[in-house]
This record gives structure tokens, sequence and C-alpha cells, in this order.
């Protein structure tokens, strides 16, 4: 298995995009990943859009940043909320600062906005929030998906599979 020594941080909160979480993270275990589920709180049922149930593992505050290799960031409407956590933006900041991977898609896009990281990026998200990409410095375009070094973005659950063709050739590489 390709990435059996690799840990992932998937976030979550309510609302997330179900095939924006649950997509990645099933590629990612079937790699041989450690994908640990990490909410505000602790082994709570987090519900998505379409009610599809995710159970945090940790807490923000149970984990370091330092302990994973990448951090995905499911879109929907939680982007929105999970972006309001100082945990949250110091992980984003700190994966950043270490060039670990970092993956968004769709709404997703809004946590790095505010983890102030897109300043001279190339990245997609959908195109609801493209102007809001481009005010924070990034390059927008229309794509499926999109690296640009440690940041793999994509637009929305159509283009799941080219995210994550990109996000674990990247972190194949790490």
């Amino acid at each position: 298995m390709r990435l059996e020594d690799k840990k992932i941080i998937a976030l979550v909160d309510n609302d997330f995009e179900d095939l924006e979480l649950w997509y990645p993270v099933h590629r990612l275990r079937e790699e041989g990943a450690q994908v640990d589920l990490v909410g505000q709180e602790a082994h709570k049922t987090y519900t998505g859009k379409y009610g599809v149930p995710a159970e945090s593992a940790y807490a923000f505050t149970d984990i370091k940043a330092a302990d994973y290799d990448a951090i995905l960031v499911p879109g929907g409407w939680a982007p929105d909320k999970l972006r309001r956590f100082p945990e949250v933006i110091a992980f984003v900041q700190e994966m950043d600062k270490d060039e670990k991977i970092i993956g968004q898609i769709c709404h997703a896009g809004w946590v790095l906005i505010s983890a102030n990281i897109l300043q001279g990026k190339t990245v997609t998200s959908t195109p609801g929030i493209k102007d809001d990409m481009t005010n924070a410095g990034a390059t927008w375009v229309d794509t499926p998906a999109v690296t640009d070094g440690h940041i793999v973005s994509s637009r929305r659950p159509p283009d799941l599979p080219d995210y994550m063709r990109e996000f674990i050739a990247v972190l194949e590489k790490k």
C-alpha cells in the first residue's frame, strides 16, 4: 500500500459535503493511510448536508499538526464554521509553514483564506468563492484539480477522482 506510513487529519463539522469528506477518506484508507476525523469535540457525530454521519475520533485540542503528514478540508457549509476555530487556523498555518500537504475542495478554500496562506498560489474551488480566493491573493483557475506545491485544490464532487489522484501523488512523494 502506497500510503501506509502516512497520517492525515480530516476536519469535520456539521453540514460538510458528504462526498467531499467520505470519498477522500475512503480512498486514502484504501491506500493504507491513517485518516483521523477531527472536530470541535471528540467522539461526536457530525452530520453532512445530505444526512451522512461522521464521528470524530479526536477534538481539535487532542492533536498536534506536527504528528500528521497532511490535512483534508471538505467543502459544504462546514468550512464557514471550521475557520472560526483558532486551532483549525493554527493547524493549516503550521502545515503550510512545514510544507505538509493541504487538501481543499469546493468551499473549503474559506479555511485557507482565513489562515492567510493563499497569496501567490494557484488554486481552484467552487466558482461561488472565486472572488474570495482571488481577493486572498490567489490565482484562481477553472479546472478539476490543481496542485501548487503542497496545496491541492478541487472544485466540486464530480472532480473527486482528479482531486484524489493529485492528492495521493503529492502525498506519496513526501
